[in-house]
């Protein structure tokens, strides 16, 4: 068996999280900058600005504030995973073996803080931290069976636990009533933690893969604001995501591969927003159309110039629209709804479960106090079924559905100077 051909496999269904997001959309892309757009699906999120959120979306938006802005607040994201009907042919005798359905689940914080400074009525800079990728599946040891003279299914499973910091620098600047641009950096901190069984049953080399590697990367976007009257606008943004290099203790059976570094491309995303108040009502309605460009996942390489694997991915879209109600001076009432469709395609995988996704979102607004907000977002994420089929170098083949389905709560706190 070649060494590097048997790496390149195990690695791929294990890394290609490394690059990628948290259980909350398809791709495992993060959506949780807020617990405001939570609460209306995201939906017309690069242009709404009614918080200082709203400059991990569209720089150019910080343009619409009289004021200078602060918010903070955190989204508890809660993942429940699925992987049924799992039927594991291997050996010599290709026996097929039926496994327990499992079911994994995991409760994730996640917080964010932002600071926009209006210089002048046309300068505006603002400063983020929050997160964009994330993700944690974790298999029990039981899972893939324990026959001591039959190979087992554990290097399908594992452990994955991915974390990563995006750092938002921004600026804006009003060109006239109409017209606003803007533009940042986005430090990407990532790190993760990756372990597979390699499947065999001779004792010492059963492990496949231990990885505990982090990597910083630096990407940037650049949007633009239209504001077609003082009820209607339009926003777009454009964010480049870079290449990640991640390094630190990695191991492949025995052999030590520190040295050595993965390179993960992240995919670029480009948004468009409306947004429109309804005349003589209390009612706005507000909607986004979100590209994310997955099939930057061609293939996974290392520095030393390694093709490991093709894994194929294509490019996600996110539809979202949403209602907002200004009930009184204090209470403002929205909702929402997205639709986002899977990043996987040929290639799926249980310890990266993908598919396509429906939010149903709900949030409010409190204004306790002048220039204070305090705002509440609630999501209840319904994934499809998907039949998966995984193979290995040894031709050992693993059939199972899963179905992830997540809940995110948030709560914001903002002030207006």
């Amino acid at each position: 068996m070649n060494k590097k051909r048997l790496f390149s496999k195990t690695l791929l269904a294990a890394t290609i999280t490394l690059a990628t997001q948290q259980a909350t959309a398809a791709g495992f892309q993060l959506n949780a900058q807020s617990a405001t757009g939570l609460g209306r699906a995201f939906a017309g999120d690069a242009v709404i600005a009614d918080n200082a959120s709203v400059m991990s979306r569209n720089a150019a938006a910080m343009a619409l504030f009289d004021s200078s802005q602060f918010s903070t607040g955190v989204n508890y994201i809660k993942t429940d995973i699925d992987v049924i009907d799992i039927k594991y042919t291997g050996g010599i005798a290709t026996t097929t073996q039926h496994l327990d359905d499992t079911n994994n689940s995991s409760g994730t914080p996640v917080p964010n803080i932002y600071y926009v400074h209006r210089l002048n009525d046309q300068w505006a800079f603002g400063a983020g931290i929050y997160s964009n990728f994330g993700t944690t599946n974790n298999f029990d040891d039981s899972f893939g069976g324990q026959d001591k003279f039959l190979p087992t299914a554990k290097q399908f499973g594992g452990i994955t636990e991915i974390k990563s910091v995006n750092l938002a620098l921004t600026t804006s600047y009003r060109i006239n009533e109409q017209w606003s641009i803007g533009g940042g950096l986005d430090i990407v901190q990532g790190s993760g933690k990756l372990k597979r069984n390699s499947g065999s049953v001779i004792p010492g080399k059963d492990v496949g893969l231990d990885i505990e590697a982090d990597g910083i990367a630096l990407g940037w976007n650049l949007g633009a604001v239209y504001e077609l009257d003082e009820r209607n606008r339009f926003g777009f943004a454009y964010h480049y995501s870079p290449e990640l290099e991640a390094e630190g203790d990695m191991y492949y059976v025995n052999a030590d591969i520190s040295n050595d570094k993965l390179l993960m491309p992240l995919p670029s995303m480009a948004e468009f927003s409306g947004y429109h108040e309804i005349k003589d009502t209390k009612f706005a309605v507000h909607y986004s159309v979100q590209w994310i460009g997955w099939s930057s996942f061609d293939e996974l390489n290392t520095s030393s110039g390694e093709r490991l694997n093709a894994y194929e991915w294509q490019n996600g879209m996110h539809y979202s629209i949403g209602g907002t109600y200004f009930l009184n001076d204090a209470w403002t009432l929205r909702a929402g709804y997205m639709y986002d469709t899977a990043a996987q395609d040929e290639l799926t995988s249980i310890s990266v479960p993908d598919s396509d996704r429906q939010w149903l979102s709900a949030g409010a607004s409190y204004h306790f106090a002048k220039k204070h907000t305090v705002d509440f977002g609630f999501t209840y994420l319904m994934g499809s079924e998907v039949s998966v089929t995984e193979t290995d170098d040894y031709n050992q083949v693993l059939k199972a559905t899963t179905q992830a389905n997540a809940i995110l709560a948030g709560v914001q706190y903002s002030y207006s100077f």
